[in-house]
Protein backbone atom coordinates (compact mmCIF):
# COMPACT_ATOMS: atom_id res chain seq x y z
CA UNK A 1 0.00 0.00 0.00
CA UNK A 2 2.89 2.45 0.51
CA UNK A 3 4.19 2.34 -3.25
CA UNK A 4 0.49 3.65 -4.28
CA UNK A 5 0.86 7.21 -3.43
CA UNK A 6 4.26 6.97 -5.66
CA UNK A 7 2.69 4.69 -8.34
CA UNK A 8 -0.29 7.55 -8.86
CA UNK A 9 1.95 10.16 -8.92
CA UNK A 10 4.00 8.65 -11.52
CA UNK A 11 0.97 8.00 -13.28
CA UNK A 12 -0.38 11.72 -12.90
CA UNK A 13 3.17 13.01 -14.33
CA UNK A 14 3.69 10.44 -17.12
CA UNK A 15 -0.29 11.52 -18.06
CA UNK A 16 0.53 15.63 -17.80
CA UNK A 17 4.02 15.20 -19.34
CA UNK A 18 2.44 13.59 -22.44
CA UNK A 19 -0.51 15.94 -22.74
CA UNK A 20 0.50 19.31 -21.31
CA UNK A 21 4.58 18.86 -21.65
CA UNK A 22 5.33 22.63 -21.09
CA UNK A 23 3.58 22.64 -18.01
CA UNK A 24 6.21 20.48 -16.85
CA UNK A 25 8.81 22.01 -18.89
CA UNK A 26 8.52 25.80 -17.41
CA UNK A 27 8.08 24.66 -14.05
CA UNK A 28 11.64 23.14 -13.57
CA UNK A 29 12.78 25.92 -15.60
CA UNK A 30 11.01 28.29 -13.29
CA UNK A 31 12.46 26.50 -9.89
CA UNK A 32 16.07 26.06 -10.61
CA UNK A 33 16.07 30.00 -12.32
CA UNK A 34 14.54 30.69 -8.98
CA UNK A 35 17.29 29.10 -7.56
CA UNK A 36 19.91 30.73 -9.25
CA UNK A 37 18.34 34.04 -8.35
CA UNK A 38 18.20 33.65 -4.74
CA UNK A 39 21.32 31.79 -4.06
CA UNK A 40 23.97 32.32 -6.81
CA UNK A 41 25.62 35.59 -6.15
CA UNK A 42 28.51 37.27 -7.35
CA UNK A 43 29.81 37.17 -11.04
CA UNK A 44 31.01 34.97 -13.96
CA UNK A 45 33.26 36.77 -16.06
CA UNK A 46 34.61 39.96 -15.55
CA UNK A 47 33.19 41.74 -18.52
CA UNK A 48 29.31 41.00 -16.64
CA UNK A 49 30.76 42.64 -13.55
CA UNK A 50 33.03 45.39 -14.35
CA UNK A 51 32.02 46.41 -17.64
CA UNK A 52 27.90 46.61 -17.05
CA UNK A 53 27.20 46.86 -13.13
CA UNK A 54 30.15 48.36 -12.02
CA UNK A 55 29.82 50.96 -15.00
CA UNK A 56 25.98 51.89 -14.68
CA UNK A 57 26.01 52.41 -10.77
CA UNK A 58 29.03 54.39 -10.98
CA UNK A 59 26.97 56.30 -12.98
CA UNK A 60 24.17 57.13 -11.01
CA UNK A 61 26.69 57.80 -8.35
CA UNK A 62 27.67 61.12 -10.50
CA UNK A 63 31.60 58.91 -11.38
CA UNK A 64 32.21 57.19 -14.27
CA UNK A 65 33.98 53.81 -13.09
CA UNK A 66 35.57 52.50 -16.78
CA UNK A 67 36.76 56.42 -18.14
CA UNK A 68 33.67 56.36 -21.06
CA UNK A 69 32.39 59.04 -20.91
CA UNK A 70 33.66 62.54 -22.50
CA UNK A 71 35.10 64.73 -19.83
CA UNK A 72 36.49 61.95 -17.53
CA UNK A 73 40.16 61.89 -16.69
CA UNK A 74 41.49 59.39 -18.64
CA UNK A 75 38.90 59.68 -21.76
CA UNK A 76 40.48 59.89 -24.89
CA UNK A 77 37.62 59.26 -26.86
CA UNK A 78 35.32 56.32 -27.96
CA UNK A 79 36.61 52.92 -26.50
CA UNK A 80 34.54 50.84 -28.30
CA UNK A 81 32.04 49.78 -25.75
CA UNK A 82 28.68 49.43 -25.93
CA UNK A 83 26.62 51.94 -23.58
CA UNK A 84 23.16 50.17 -24.55
CA UNK A 85 23.29 47.43 -21.90
CA UNK A 86 25.43 48.81 -19.01
CA UNK A 87 22.80 51.81 -20.11
CA UNK A 88 19.20 49.56 -19.23
CA UNK A 89 21.24 49.12 -15.91
CA UNK A 90 21.96 52.44 -15.24
CA UNK A 91 18.08 53.62 -15.88
CA UNK A 92 17.23 50.69 -13.21
CA UNK A 93 19.60 51.84 -10.63
CA UNK A 94 18.62 54.81 -11.10
CA UNK A 95 14.91 53.86 -10.28
CA UNK A 96 16.20 51.76 -7.30
CA UNK A 97 17.98 55.00 -6.25
CA UNK A 98 14.54 57.01 -6.37
CA UNK A 99 12.59 54.19 -4.87
CA UNK A 100 15.10 54.54 -2.03
CA UNK A 101 16.80 50.67 -2.46
CA UNK A 102 20.82 50.70 -1.69
CA UNK A 103 21.63 47.41 -0.63
CA UNK A 104 23.56 46.18 -3.32
CA UNK A 105 22.93 42.25 -2.98
CA UNK A 106 19.23 43.03 -2.84
CA UNK A 107 19.40 45.49 -5.99
CA UNK A 108 21.80 42.05 -7.77
CA UNK A 109 19.34 39.54 -6.57
CA UNK A 110 16.26 41.53 -8.84
CA UNK A 111 18.89 41.97 -11.50
CA UNK A 112 19.13 38.35 -11.52
CA UNK A 113 15.28 38.04 -11.21
CA UNK A 114 14.96 40.23 -14.54
CA UNK A 115 17.60 38.73 -16.34
CA UNK A 116 15.80 34.61 -15.52
CA UNK A 117 12.55 35.85 -16.36
CA UNK A 118 13.46 37.21 -19.66
CA UNK A 119 15.33 33.71 -20.37
CA UNK A 120 12.24 31.59 -20.10
CA UNK A 121 11.22 33.14 -23.29
CA UNK A 122 13.99 31.18 -24.54
CA UNK A 123 12.46 27.94 -23.03
CA UNK A 124 9.29 28.67 -23.82
CA UNK A 125 9.82 29.61 -27.29
CA UNK A 126 12.49 27.12 -28.52
CA UNK A 127 9.87 24.16 -27.34
CA UNK A 128 7.42 25.86 -29.91
CA UNK A 129 10.06 26.25 -32.24
CA UNK A 130 10.68 22.66 -31.94
CA UNK A 131 7.63 21.40 -32.15
CA UNK A 132 6.85 23.49 -35.17
CA UNK A 133 9.87 22.11 -37.09
CA UNK A 134 9.64 18.73 -35.26
CA UNK A 135 7.04 16.86 -33.61
CA UNK A 136 5.93 17.18 -29.84
CA UNK A 137 8.07 14.25 -28.75
CA UNK A 138 11.31 16.65 -30.18
CA UNK A 139 10.01 19.75 -28.87
CA UNK A 140 9.21 17.76 -25.08
CA UNK A 141 13.20 17.17 -25.42
CA UNK A 142 14.27 20.30 -26.64
CA UNK A 143 12.33 22.24 -23.91
CA UNK A 144 13.91 20.33 -21.29
CA UNK A 145 17.15 21.00 -22.46
CA UNK A 146 17.03 24.08 -22.50
CA UNK A 147 15.22 24.24 -19.07
CA UNK A 148 17.35 22.45 -16.78
CA UNK A 149 20.76 21.79 -18.93
CA UNK A 150 23.49 22.04 -16.36
CA UNK A 151 24.72 25.68 -17.18
CA UNK A 152 21.48 27.02 -18.28
CA UNK A 153 19.75 28.18 -14.98
CA UNK A 154 23.25 29.84 -13.92
CA UNK A 155 23.83 31.54 -16.90
CA UNK A 156 20.49 32.86 -17.02
CA UNK A 157 20.97 35.11 -14.77
CA UNK A 158 24.45 36.64 -15.51
CA UNK A 159 25.01 40.09 -17.08
CA UNK A 160 26.41 38.65 -20.46
CA UNK A 161 25.41 40.15 -23.12
CA UNK A 162 25.80 36.45 -24.91
CA UNK A 163 22.76 34.89 -23.08
CA UNK A 164 20.94 37.81 -23.03
CA UNK A 165 20.67 38.62 -26.62
CA UNK A 166 19.60 34.53 -27.30
CA UNK A 167 15.27 35.80 -26.21
CA UNK A 168 15.39 37.71 -29.31
CA UNK A 169 17.33 35.87 -31.78
CA UNK A 170 14.55 33.02 -30.94
CA UNK A 171 12.00 35.33 -31.17
CA UNK A 172 13.35 36.15 -34.47
CA UNK A 173 13.66 32.75 -35.69
CA UNK A 174 9.56 32.01 -34.36
CA UNK A 175 8.40 34.53 -36.02
CA UNK A 176 9.29 33.86 -39.29
CA UNK A 177 8.59 30.54 -39.16
CA UNK A 178 5.30 30.29 -37.51
CA UNK A 179 3.72 32.55 -39.83
CA UNK A 180 5.41 31.44 -43.41
CA UNK A 181 1.91 31.06 -44.68
CA UNK A 182 0.68 34.61 -43.55
CA UNK A 183 -0.21 36.83 -46.40
CA UNK A 184 1.51 39.58 -44.29
CA UNK A 185 4.74 38.25 -44.88
CA UNK A 186 6.17 41.50 -44.74
CA UNK A 187 5.24 43.15 -41.64
CA UNK A 188 6.10 39.92 -40.05
CA UNK A 189 9.78 39.86 -41.46
CA UNK A 190 9.51 43.42 -40.46
CA UNK A 191 9.25 42.34 -36.86
CA UNK A 192 11.87 39.58 -36.85
CA UNK A 193 14.24 41.99 -38.32
CA UNK A 194 13.52 44.53 -35.20
CA UNK A 195 14.38 41.70 -32.56
CA UNK A 196 17.98 41.10 -34.68
CA UNK A 197 18.44 44.55 -34.41
CA UNK A 198 17.80 44.73 -30.41
CA UNK A 199 20.11 41.35 -30.44
CA UNK A 200 22.87 43.08 -32.77
CA UNK A 201 22.59 46.38 -29.88
CA UNK A 202 23.20 43.36 -27.26
CA UNK A 203 26.02 41.83 -28.98
CA UNK A 204 27.14 43.31 -32.49
CA UNK A 205 28.25 39.42 -33.40
CA UNK A 206 25.22 38.45 -34.04
CA UNK A 207 25.12 40.15 -37.00
CA UNK A 208 26.68 36.56 -38.63
CA UNK A 209 23.83 34.48 -37.23
CA UNK A 210 21.64 37.48 -38.42
CA UNK A 211 23.45 37.42 -42.11
CA UNK A 212 22.52 33.78 -42.48
CA UNK A 213 18.72 34.65 -41.73
CA UNK A 214 19.20 37.25 -44.99
CA UNK A 215 21.12 34.78 -47.21
CA UNK A 216 18.63 31.77 -46.58
CA UNK A 217 15.63 34.48 -47.26
CA UNK A 218 17.56 35.54 -50.22
CA UNK A 219 17.58 31.92 -51.84
CA UNK A 220 14.37 31.42 -51.65
CA UNK A 221 13.52 34.93 -53.56
CA UNK A 222 11.79 36.43 -51.06
CA UNK A 223 12.68 40.29 -52.13
CA UNK A 224 9.73 41.87 -50.04
CA UNK A 225 10.75 40.07 -46.71
CA UNK A 226 14.23 40.91 -47.25
CA UNK A 227 13.63 44.48 -47.08
CA UNK A 228 10.76 44.11 -44.34
CA UNK A 229 13.91 42.08 -42.50
CA UNK A 230 16.57 44.94 -43.48
CA UNK A 231 14.24 47.94 -42.03
CA UNK A 232 13.02 46.37 -39.03
CA UNK A 233 17.03 45.55 -38.41
CA UNK A 234 18.02 49.28 -39.18
CA UNK A 235 15.10 50.51 -37.09
CA UNK A 236 16.51 49.70 -33.26
CA UNK A 237 20.34 49.42 -34.11
CA UNK A 238 19.39 53.45 -35.73
CA UNK A 239 17.39 54.62 -32.23
CA UNK A 240 19.53 53.05 -30.29
CA UNK A 241 23.47 52.75 -30.91
CA UNK A 242 23.00 55.97 -33.38
CA UNK A 243 21.35 58.27 -31.06
CA UNK A 244 23.04 57.12 -27.76
CA UNK A 245 26.59 58.05 -29.14
CA UNK A 246 24.96 61.11 -30.85
CA UNK A 247 23.73 62.21 -28.08
CA UNK A 248 27.23 61.44 -25.98
CA UNK A 249 30.00 62.07 -28.73
CA UNK A 250 27.91 63.81 -31.68
CA UNK A 251 28.37 61.44 -33.77
CA UNK A 252 26.57 58.63 -34.91
CA UNK A 253 28.03 55.23 -34.38
CA UNK A 254 31.42 56.12 -33.37
CA UNK A 255 31.47 53.76 -30.49
CA UNK A 256 30.54 50.19 -32.85
CA UNK A 257 33.15 51.53 -35.02
CA UNK A 258 35.65 51.68 -32.71
CA UNK A 259 35.01 48.38 -31.20
CA UNK A 260 34.84 46.49 -34.51
CA UNK A 261 38.57 48.03 -35.37
CA UNK A 262 39.67 47.77 -31.39
CA UNK A 263 38.22 43.87 -32.05
CA UNK A 264 40.30 43.21 -35.22
CA UNK A 265 43.48 45.21 -33.67
CA UNK A 266 43.42 43.07 -30.36
CA UNK A 267 42.55 39.61 -32.15
CA UNK A 268 45.85 38.24 -30.68
CA UNK A 269 45.82 39.91 -27.78
CA UNK A 270 43.51 37.83 -25.56
CA UNK A 271 42.99 33.99 -25.18
CA UNK A 272 44.05 32.94 -28.69
CA UNK A 273 42.73 28.88 -29.31
CA UNK A 274 42.72 26.78 -32.31
CA UNK A 275 40.17 26.69 -34.77
CA UNK A 276 38.79 23.69 -33.62
CA UNK A 277 38.40 24.72 -30.07
CA UNK A 278 34.28 25.65 -30.12
CA UNK A 279 33.71 22.17 -31.66
CA UNK A 280 35.57 20.94 -28.08
CA UNK A 281 33.88 23.30 -25.98
CA UNK A 282 30.13 22.43 -27.47
CA UNK A 283 31.04 18.38 -26.86
CA UNK A 284 32.18 19.28 -23.19
CA UNK A 285 28.90 21.53 -22.97
CA UNK A 286 26.28 19.05 -24.24
CA UNK A 287 28.32 16.37 -22.57
CA UNK A 288 29.02 13.37 -24.86
CA UNK A 289 27.30 10.99 -26.01
CA UNK A 290 24.63 13.27 -26.48
CA UNK A 291 26.41 16.08 -27.40
CA UNK A 292 27.79 13.53 -30.55
CA UNK A 293 23.94 12.77 -30.88
CA UNK A 294 23.64 16.76 -31.28
CA UNK A 295 26.00 17.05 -33.46
CA UNK A 296 25.06 14.25 -35.78
CA UNK A 297 21.69 15.55 -36.01
CA UNK A 298 22.15 19.02 -36.24
CA UNK A 299 24.46 18.63 -39.52
CA UNK A 300 21.54 15.48 -40.98
CA UNK A 301 19.19 18.52 -40.73
CA UNK A 302 20.96 21.13 -42.57
CA UNK A 303 18.44 21.34 -46.09
CA UNK A 304 15.64 20.46 -44.27
CA UNK A 305 16.01 23.84 -41.69
CA UNK A 306 18.41 26.11 -43.39
CA UNK A 307 16.58 29.06 -41.87
CA UNK A 308 18.27 27.83 -38.81
CA UNK A 309 21.41 26.14 -39.55
CA UNK A 310 22.67 28.55 -42.17
CA UNK A 311 22.67 31.26 -39.00
CA UNK A 312 24.58 28.87 -36.42
CA UNK A 313 26.83 27.39 -39.27
CA UNK A 314 27.93 31.14 -40.16
CA UNK A 315 27.99 32.02 -36.61
CA UNK A 316 30.06 29.00 -35.79
CA UNK A 317 32.53 29.60 -38.77
CA UNK A 318 33.20 33.18 -38.03
CA UNK A 319 33.68 32.49 -34.75
CA UNK A 320 36.14 29.47 -35.31
CA UNK A 321 38.41 31.64 -37.44
CA UNK A 322 38.38 34.34 -35.10
CA UNK A 323 42.09 34.08 -32.51
CA UNK A 324 40.55 35.62 -29.82
CA UNK A 325 38.34 32.90 -28.34
CA UNK A 326 36.38 32.29 -24.69
CA UNK A 327 33.99 29.91 -23.88
CA UNK A 328 30.87 32.41 -23.62
CA UNK A 329 31.31 33.95 -27.22
CA UNK A 330 29.80 30.87 -29.12
CA UNK A 331 26.67 30.81 -26.36
CA UNK A 332 24.17 32.62 -27.78
CA UNK A 333 23.74 29.51 -30.66
CA UNK A 334 23.40 26.76 -28.09
CA UNK A 335 20.09 26.75 -28.08
CA UNK A 336 19.98 26.35 -31.89
CA UNK A 337 22.41 23.33 -31.74
CA UNK A 338 19.83 22.04 -29.17
CA UNK A 339 16.36 22.27 -31.46
CA UNK A 340 18.16 21.43 -34.59
CA UNK A 341 20.07 18.45 -33.34
CA UNK A 342 17.19 16.96 -31.25
CA UNK A 343 15.00 17.43 -34.28
CA UNK A 344 18.16 15.98 -36.65
CA UNK A 345 18.81 13.01 -34.29
CA UNK A 346 14.86 11.81 -33.59
CA UNK A 347 14.46 11.69 -37.50
CA UNK A 348 17.67 10.08 -37.85
CA UNK A 349 17.16 6.76 -34.99
CA UNK A 350 13.36 6.57 -36.62
CA UNK A 351 14.88 5.82 -39.74
CA UNK A 352 17.90 3.70 -38.72
CA UNK A 353 17.96 0.17 -38.57
CA UNK A 354 21.52 0.21 -36.54
CA UNK A 355 19.39 2.56 -33.79
CA UNK A 356 16.48 0.42 -33.88
CA UNK A 357 18.36 -2.56 -32.84
CA UNK A 358 20.46 -1.36 -30.86
CA UNK A 359 17.96 0.98 -28.61
CA UNK A 360 19.88 -0.01 -25.04
CA UNK A 361 22.95 1.51 -26.34
CA UNK A 362 21.42 4.57 -27.11
CA UNK A 363 19.12 4.74 -23.70
CA UNK A 364 22.51 3.99 -22.04
CA UNK A 365 23.98 7.36 -23.33
CA UNK A 366 20.89 9.35 -22.39
CA UNK A 367 20.78 7.26 -18.35
CA UNK A 368 24.86 8.44 -18.26
CA UNK A 369 23.56 12.19 -19.83
CA UNK A 370 21.42 12.51 -17.28
CA UNK A 371 22.72 11.25 -14.22
CA UNK A 372 25.74 13.71 -14.88
CA UNK A 373 23.60 16.46 -15.65
CA UNK A 374 21.38 16.49 -12.55
CA UNK A 375 24.03 15.61 -10.21
CA UNK A 376 25.62 18.45 -11.18
CA UNK A 377 22.46 21.17 -11.75
CA UNK A 378 21.54 21.71 -8.75
CA UNK A 379 25.11 22.31 -7.79
CA UNK A 380 26.01 24.75 -10.32
CA UNK A 381 22.48 26.86 -10.20
CA UNK A 382 23.07 27.89 -6.90
CA UNK A 383 27.29 28.77 -6.84
CA UNK A 384 28.20 32.13 -5.41
CA UNK A 385 31.03 32.91 -7.50
CA UNK A 386 33.83 35.01 -6.47
CA UNK A 387 32.62 35.43 -3.02
CA UNK A 388 35.64 36.53 -1.39
CA UNK A 389 35.96 39.74 -3.46
CA UNK A 390 32.38 40.33 -2.97
CA UNK A 391 32.25 39.84 0.63
CA UNK A 392 35.34 41.66 1.18
CA UNK A 393 33.88 44.82 -0.10
CA UNK A 394 30.34 44.19 1.40
CA UNK A 395 32.86 44.09 4.92
CA UNK A 396 34.14 47.29 3.93
CA UNK A 397 31.04 48.66 3.27
CA UNK A 398 30.56 49.10 7.13
CA UNK A 399 33.77 51.79 7.02
CA UNK A 400 32.40 55.05 5.55
CA UNK A 401 34.46 57.52 3.03
CA UNK A 402 36.98 54.86 2.37
CA UNK A 403 39.15 56.65 -0.27
CA UNK A 404 42.01 54.63 -0.86
CA UNK A 405 42.87 51.32 -1.25
CA UNK A 406 46.04 48.85 -1.67
CA UNK A 407 45.25 45.07 -3.18
CA UNK A 408 49.23 42.77 -2.82
CA UNK A 409 49.17 39.36 -4.71
CA UNK A 410 52.66 38.50 -4.25
CA UNK A 411 54.59 39.69 -7.58
CA UNK A 412 51.34 38.96 -9.90
CA UNK A 413 48.86 41.16 -11.12
CA UNK A 414 45.87 42.06 -8.38
CA UNK A 415 42.54 41.16 -8.73
CA UNK A 416 39.71 43.77 -9.42
CA UNK A 417 37.54 43.95 -6.12
CA UNK A 418 33.94 45.19 -7.47
CA UNK A 419 33.20 49.03 -5.68
CA UNK A 420 29.62 48.32 -6.66
CA UNK A 421 29.66 46.25 -2.80
CA UNK A 422 31.24 48.72 -1.11
CA UNK A 423 29.09 51.57 -2.50
CA UNK A 424 31.94 53.85 -2.69
CA UNK A 425 34.57 54.41 -5.33
CA UNK A 426 37.86 54.70 -3.51
CA UNK A 427 40.87 54.83 -5.56
CA UNK A 428 42.55 51.54 -5.77
CA UNK A 429 46.25 50.58 -6.17
CA UNK A 430 45.60 47.48 -7.98
CA UNK A 431 47.84 47.81 -10.99
CA UNK A 432 51.68 46.47 -11.24
CA UNK A 433 53.33 48.28 -13.97
CA UNK A 434 55.83 46.93 -16.72
CA UNK A 435 58.70 44.86 -14.92
CA UNK A 436 57.40 45.89 -11.49
CA UNK A 437 56.78 43.76 -8.19
CA UNK A 438 54.50 43.60 -5.84
CA UNK A 439 57.21 45.76 -3.26
CA UNK A 440 57.68 47.34 -6.46
CA UNK A 441 54.39 48.19 -6.40
CA UNK A 442 54.18 49.35 -2.63
CA UNK A 443 57.05 51.68 -2.72
CA UNK A 444 55.90 53.23 -5.58
CA UNK A 445 52.39 53.60 -3.81
CA UNK A 446 53.82 55.07 -0.63
CA UNK A 447 55.86 57.96 -2.42
CA UNK A 448 52.93 58.87 -5.09
CA UNK A 449 50.90 59.37 -2.13
CA UNK A 450 52.55 60.39 1.12
CA UNK A 451 49.51 62.20 2.41
CA UNK A 452 46.94 59.92 1.19
CA UNK A 453 47.99 56.09 2.30
CA UNK A 454 45.70 53.36 1.46
CA UNK A 455 43.44 52.64 4.35
CA UNK A 456 43.23 48.96 3.85
CA UNK A 457 45.68 46.69 2.53
CA UNK A 458 43.63 43.27 0.89
CA UNK A 459 46.27 40.60 0.56
CA UNK A 460 44.97 38.16 -1.67
CA UNK A 461 46.68 34.37 -2.12
CA UNK A 462 46.21 31.08 -1.27
CA UNK A 463 48.28 31.55 2.32
CA UNK A 464 49.49 34.07 4.32
CA UNK A 465 53.29 34.18 4.76
CA UNK A 466 54.91 36.34 7.58
CA UNK A 467 57.20 37.46 4.82
CA UNK A 468 54.30 39.16 3.04
CA UNK A 469 53.28 40.80 6.12
CA UNK A 470 56.70 41.98 6.63
CA UNK A 471 56.91 43.44 3.14
CA UNK A 472 53.78 45.40 3.41
CA UNK A 473 54.76 46.62 6.49
CA UNK A 474 58.06 48.33 5.27
CA UNK A 475 56.18 50.38 3.35
CA UNK A 476 52.89 50.74 5.92
CA UNK A 477 54.25 49.83 9.44
CA UNK A 478 50.77 50.88 10.87
CA UNK A 479 48.73 48.15 9.77
CA UNK A 480 46.71 45.71 12.09
CA UNK A 481 44.97 42.42 10.86
CA UNK A 482 41.49 42.78 10.31
CA UNK A 483 39.88 39.57 9.03
CA UNK A 484 39.99 36.94 6.51
CA UNK A 485 37.24 36.58 3.63
CA UNK A 486 37.28 32.76 1.91
CA UNK A 487 35.99 32.10 -1.47
CA UNK A 488 33.19 29.72 -2.15
CA UNK A 489 33.79 25.86 -2.52
CA UNK A 490 32.98 26.03 -6.15
CA UNK A 491 36.15 28.95 -6.14
CA UNK A 492 38.28 27.44 -4.40
CA UNK A 493 37.94 23.82 -6.93
CA UNK A 494 38.04 26.24 -9.81
CA UNK A 495 41.40 28.05 -8.71
CA UNK A 496 42.58 24.22 -8.14
CA UNK A 497 41.62 23.09 -11.49
CA UNK A 498 42.79 25.93 -13.04
CA UNK A 499 44.76 28.48 -10.95
CA UNK A 500 44.23 31.59 -13.91
CA UNK A 501 41.19 31.66 -11.86
CA UNK A 502 42.19 33.54 -8.81
CA UNK A 503 39.64 32.95 -6.42
CA UNK A 504 41.77 33.30 -3.39
CA UNK A 505 41.51 34.44 0.23
CA UNK A 506 41.61 37.99 1.39
CA UNK A 507 43.12 38.97 4.06
CA UNK A 508 41.90 42.37 5.37
CA UNK A 509 44.14 44.79 7.17
CA UNK A 510 43.67 47.91 8.14
CA UNK A 511 45.83 51.12 8.62
CA UNK A 512 45.54 52.71 11.69
CA UNK A 513 48.45 55.43 11.03
CA UNK A 514 45.80 58.24 9.43
CA UNK A 515 42.88 56.31 9.81
CA UNK A 516 42.43 55.25 13.69
CA UNK A 517 39.17 54.63 13.95
CA UNK A 518 37.81 51.12 14.84
CA UNK A 519 35.17 49.69 12.63
CA UNK A 520 31.73 51.10 13.08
Amino acid sequence: MSGLPYINLKKAFNRLWRRKPLVIIMTAAIVFRLLAVIFAKGWGMMDDHFIVIESAQSWVDGKDYNDWLPGSPSNTGPTGHNFFYPGLHFMLFSFFRFIGLDDPQLKMMLVRFFHAAWSLVTVFFGYKITERLGNRRAARLAGILLAILWFMPWLSVRNMVEITCIPFLILAVWFIISREDNPAQQAVFFIAGLFLGFAFNLRPQTLFFSAGIFITIILQKKWNEVIGLILGMLIPVILIQGSIDYVIWGKPFVEIIQYFAVNFQDAQSYITLPWYNYFLVVLGLLIPPVSVFLFVGFLRNWRKNLLLFLPVVLFFIMHSYFPNKQERFIMPIIPFIIILGVIGWNEYIDRSPFWQNHMRWLRGGWMFFWIINLSVLPIVSVVYSKRARVETMSYLSKYPDIKHILVDDEGNSPEMFPRFYLGQWPYMSDELLEGENSEGMMGRVAKEFPDFPPRFVLITGDKLTSAQVIAVRKFFPFLVYETTIEPGMIDKIVHWLNPINKNRRVYIYRNTCFYPEKKE
